[in-house]
Order: C-alpha cells, then structure tokens, then sequence
C-alpha cells in the first residue's frame, strides 16, 4: 500500500511543479509560493507514510490540490484523477496486503518444507 500511496504523492508533486510553470504569467506571487509549499509537502508526505499519520496527511493534500484549481482550472480536473487514484491506492494496497497476510498465514499453519 506504502509503495502505490507514495508513487501518486510524488506524482503530485510533479504536477504541481508543471501547474507552477503554467500559474507563472498569471498567479500572484502569494498563490505561487503556497503551490510551491503545497509541491513540497506533497513530495514529503511521501516519506511519511510509515506512520498513519502519513496517510492523513497525504488524504488532507488531496483537498489542497484540487483547491489550487482557484488558480488554474485544470487542477479541479487532475486533482479530481489524483484523488481517485489516492482513494484506488490505498484500497488496492489494503487488499494486496491482506493477500499477503493470508498467505503468510496459510505457509506457517502448513510448516516448513522438509527438501
């Protein structure tokens, strides 16, 4: 789950640092320091993932990323796709990691293989 979940967290750092290069001609200097922020908190939530406050945090910036659509448009849509594929990640990642859990279990009730 960590692995998926920190992929679309540096995903989103890069495209902020492109909606910054389209927000340049246009943006206030304010809105262009807070997507900055925004580039760099999400790239480092990315390493927070360990702890479930990881997760919060990486959930809280999805809202903050489709709210930098105040600035540019598009990042209503790509927010939106960002935030699917955050809500995807993290179920997929459950489900992966219950698999596992599963099969670890069903490996150590069967005891070791004797060559």
């Amino acid at each position: 789950m960590r692995v998926l979940a920190a992929a679309v967290l540096s995903m989103e750092a890069i495209l902020m640092g492109f909606a910054l290069l389209i927000a340049k001609d246009s943006a206030t200097e304010l809105e262009l320091w807070l997507g900055a922020l925004l580039a760099l908190v999400l790239f480092l939530s990315a390493g927070m993932l360990k702890r479930k406050f990881g997760y919060l945090l990486g959930s809280i910036l999805q809202v903050f990323l489709i709210s930098y659509g105040l600035v540019i448009w598009h990042m209503y849509y790509m927010g939106g796709l960002f935030l699917v594929l955050w809500v995807a990640a993290i179920l997929l990642g459950r489900r992966g990691e219950a698999i596992k859990a599963r099969l670890i279990a069903q490996r150590d009730e069967n005891g070791p293989k004797q060559p």
